[in-house]
């Protein structure tokens, strides 16, 4: 097939693997297109597979002008796959990088070895640990955080606990587990009334496993508080509930570097009239603009900055991570979440502070490669 490369001088072959099961499949489908598009040609071989939204790994198009949102439609790897029926596998064995391709009655074609995967996935399924626990097992090299990291990254409850051990701010929060809510809604419903009593309303409900602010809803009263858990519930059945916080959301990026972790210029969220917060419209449809580098002063950026590479090391992050806060309006940042694997397109925001501090979407990429290239697989 087309897909296998040349045996004879052969540059590094990179799996950029995107889609997936989660809720943010469309989103990882746009991210890939932009890596894609940007990554260097003449210096690695590139082998697109798409996870379909039911888990069938595919052979996709390597076209990433079909990976974009457009007129305000989503793209998917079903669009995008070269058969509907054929999957790609993965061998779980570590002396065997190679791929093969099959479909139903005919022979399994060999595709190649794999030398590093770039999981551009987001969400469970891709983001949280169960891809990097496949890759480790398989023995292939990857991007980004390994499975404790993703994990922790992906599950706001434990990320919290994570930094709340290692001593850094997070704002009030509480968590509805999933056999609270099935077995003693009335119950569920006092801890959460108890919690609001406490800090106030209104109260931002969201998946505690989810991301891109999918199923999150503002409550600003008991009786919107149902339909925001069962929407909530759509995409993860644990639901954590954190109070207002009021003041600026700022991010900042981190980056691995040969000599260890660095945070980027930081940036600032304005609030976007249309939306009642930061939502998955403001974010991805509308494009909401954020401010880079964010307008701090010098202390305030060097606060964040020293925050975000605590947040990297507190869950034993490795690549890259986003970091997002708020600087409250008595001048204390909190940390509110990390991302393991941001939003990725040039004009997101990960890859604008990163240009901002002098690191291009190109270069950007071929470091994160360069830097899964270099670390093994396996306990590390």
């Amino acid at each position: 097939m087309s897909n296998v490369p040349s045996p004879q001088n052969r540059k590094p072959r990179v799996a950029v693997v995107f889609g997936g099961r989660s809720s943010e499949h469309a989103i990882s489908v746009v991210t890939a297109g932009a890596v894609l598009r940007a990554i260097d040609r003449t210096k690695y071989d590139v082998l697109p597979i798409g996870i379909t939204a039911d888990g069938r790994w595919a052979l996709t198009a390597d076209d990433p002008e079909r990976m974009a949102i457009a007129d305000r439609k989503l793209p998917s790897v079903e669009q995008l796959a070269e058969s509907q029926d054929g999957s790609v596998v993965l061998p779980v064995e570590p002396a065997n990088r190679e791929i093969v391709y099959s479909e139903p009655g005919s022979v399994p074609k060999a595709l190649g070895e794999v030398d590093v995967v770039f999981p551009v996935l987001h969400g469970p399924y891709g983001e949280d640990g169960t891809l990097q626990g496949l890759l480790e097992l398989s023995g292939v090299p990857y991007v980004g955080a390994g499975v404790l990291a993703s994990a922790v990254g992906m599950d706001k409850e434990y990320m919290k606990r994570v930094f709340t051990s290692f001593g850094l701010p997070v704002g009030p929060y509480v968590v509805i587990r999933p056999r609270e809510w099935e077995r003693d809604q009335a119950g569920a419903r006092r801890k959460i009334v108890d919690f609001a009593s406490e800090h106030g309303w209104p109260l931002f409900v969201k998946p505690a496993r989810a991301g891109s602010s999918m199923g999150i809803s503002k409550v600003d009263d008991l009786g919107a508080l149902d339909e925001a858990i069962e929407e909530a519930r759509r995409h993860d059945p644990k639901v954590l509930i954190e109070s207002l916080l009021t003041g600026r959301e700022i991010e900042c990026g981190v980056l691995e570097f040969e000599d260890g972790p660095r945070a980027s210029v930081p940036a600032w969220i304005p609030p976007v009239s249309e939306h009642a917060f930061y939502d998955f419209e403001a974010k991805y449809i509308d494009s909401a603009e954020g401010v880079v580098p964010a307008p701090l002063t010098a202390e305030e950026t060097e606060r964040v900055r020293e925050l975000a590479v605590a947040a990297f090391e507190a869950a034993s992050c490795e690549g890259l991570v986003r970091a997002d806060f708020f600087l409250t309006d008595d001048g204390e940042f909190v940390i509110n979440e990390i991302n393991t694997m941001p939003g990725f397109t040039p004009i997101s925001m990960y890859p604008r502070m990163w240009q901002e501090s002098g690191v291009s979407y190109p270069e950007l990429i071929d470091r994160l490669i360069q830097a899964a290239l270099r670390r093994p697989t396996g306990l590390r």
